[in-house]
């Protein structure tokens, strides 16, 4: 059996054990794998869901909102946490924007001076998320105008 073949087998036998583990009204497990293999895989099954429609209240596989992409992509990597936007970032932990990792979570204000808007973040200042209505998938750079002026906090989910 390769080393692809086994980490994949190991996140399934988390995924599994994690569910076990719930209780009645949802805590939220945290899975703490190593660094390079949690910040890979979220990333990695965020970036293959490039191209699919945005749909508010969208979990995927097959279309997304902006945190139900970010829900999908922890989720598939084992990590249980919040679904909406609001509540992920009250789960994580807030870091410094020069304190960025690829796989933390980078968050907006699209209207009215709150969270409404949620990513993850690549590395090389670029986040891949869900953006609107009639939109895809993508991956954009935190230095366009847009992003920068509406740019709120950055999180880490607890490792």
């Amino acid at each position: 059996m390769n080393v692809k073949s086994r980490l994949i087998l190991l996140m399934l036998a988390c995924l599994y054990l994690s569910a076990c583990n719930q209780a009645v009204g949802r805590e939220y497990s945290r899975v703490k794998p190593t660094n390079t293999l949690y910040s890979s895989t979220v990333t990695d099954i965020a970036i293959q869901q490039i191209g699919k429609p945005y749909k508010y209240g969208g979990n995927g596989p097959s279309n997304y909102d902006c945190s139900g992409l970010v829900h999908y992509a922890y989720t598939k990597a084992g990590i249980t946490i919040p679904r909406n936007s609001t509540a992920q970032l009250q789960y994580a932990t807030r870091i410094p924007v020069n304190s960025l990792e690829s796989g933390d979570l980078v968050f907006f204000s699209i209207s009215q001076n709150k969270i409404s808007h949620v990513g993850i973040y690549l590395g090389n200042n670029r986040f891949i998320h869900s953006p609107s209505s009639g939109k895809r998938v993508q991956i954009v750079t935190m230095d366009n105008p847009y992003w920068q002026s509406r740019f709120i906090t950055a999180a880490r989910v607890e490792r």
